[in-house]
């Protein structure tokens, strides 16, 4: 038995003394109103109109219910206006705080297109992981290796001067013997890939090739890399997103493959689950991880990542 659907039908048919007109404004067929009522009558065991005069006019003990009942249906009226009014309510979503403006905007418009409405909080990524965790923000799109990855998205060397190449080594930018007395380019890496799986790993690459230690840092902010990159013959890593946007001219790195990876952390997992299922495109658009670039990495990688990848060897490239 539909127990609330009873009892708005008895409250409607109560007070407009009719079970036509209080069928219609339960938005049900008088045979529906008139089942619920009977049902309700037979589990309370009493009659709760008297069906033998003209129109409905309740019993005592329906004269008796009847305020109790208002009250029931008040409530649940006053629920399901909560519910919609919480499902307008925003979702704080901690994000990268490389994503453009655009993108974003982009991002929140189909959201609310699926009924969901987001607060977007840019931040790094330990200030994301945070976040979620002190409950400032109920979701985060988190940094993680790209083996525990929702979204991936692949990096590489990226500088102001065109690149003759297609794929950079970084073993090219050591020092030869003619170059002692000039300055040496560096690798930049930026503050949202200062998380080890990547940062980690660019500094083994750097001590395995003989790069000097000052060759491969860690920028406090994406602007300053940039501007050391625009104004040098240095090397952002980044993705190819960030650099058509920065003006750099994108290459794969041919020591290692390194990949950004992003997954949702919630403090509740209905949320978590809510982001990832209805805004994975979306979301993908926003953090440079279109599907056809991730399917184009997974074909490059068997030709550009080498063996040292597996067994930790650098192998040997003499041209940029």
């Amino acid at each position: 038995m539909d127990v609330l659907g009873a009892w708005r039908a008895f409250v409607n048919v109560s007070e407009r003394g009719s079970f036509t007109e209080g069928a219609a404004a339960t938005r049900v067929p008088q045979s529906v109103a008139s089942r619920r009522i009977a049902a309700l009558e037979k589990h309370l065991g009493e009659r709760l109109f008297d069906r033998s005069s003209r129109g409905a006019i309740l019993t005592q003990f329906g004269r008796d219910l009847l305020p109790s009942a208002k009250r029931l249906v008040r409530l649940a009226d006053d629920m399901e206006h909560e519910a919609e009014q919480a499902k307008l309510s925003p979702l704080r979503l901690a994000v990268p705080d490389i994503c453009t403006v655009r993108d974003l905007a982009r991002l929140d418009v189909e959201a609310r297109r699926k009924g969901i409405y987001l607060h977007f909080h840019a931040a790094l990524p330990a200030e994301r992981a945070g976040l979620v965790r002190s409950r400032e923000v109920r979701a985060a799109l988190v940094a993680v290796p790209p083996g525990d990855a929702t979204w991936s998205v692949r990096l590489g060397l990226a500088g102001a001067a065109d690149l003759p190449v297609k794929t950079v080594y970084a073993e090219t930018l050591r020092a030869g013997r003619t170059a002692r007395s000039s300055r040496r380019s560096r690798i930049w890496i930026q503050p949202e890939d200062d998380v080890p799986h990547i940062r980690d790993r660019m500094f083994r690459i750097r001590d395995a090739i003989g790069l000097q230690p000052a060759q491969v840092g860690v920028s406090t902010t994406l602007t300053t890399a940039a501007a050391e990159v625009l104004g040098s013959t240095d090397l952002l890593l980044c993705s190819v997103g960030q650099a058509e946007e920065l003006g750099l001219h994108w290459r794969p790195l041919g020591e290692i493959q390194l990949v950004r990876g992003f997954e949702v952390s919630a403090a509740v997992g209905d949320d978590a689950e809510r982001i990832r299922t209805r805004l994975r495109h979306p979301i993908a658009r926003c953090l440079g991880a279109h599907d056809r670039d991730s399917e184009h990495d997974q074909d490059d990688t068997h030709h550009q990542v080498g063996a040292h990848d597996q067994d930790g060897g650098t192998p040997s490239r003499s041209s940029t």
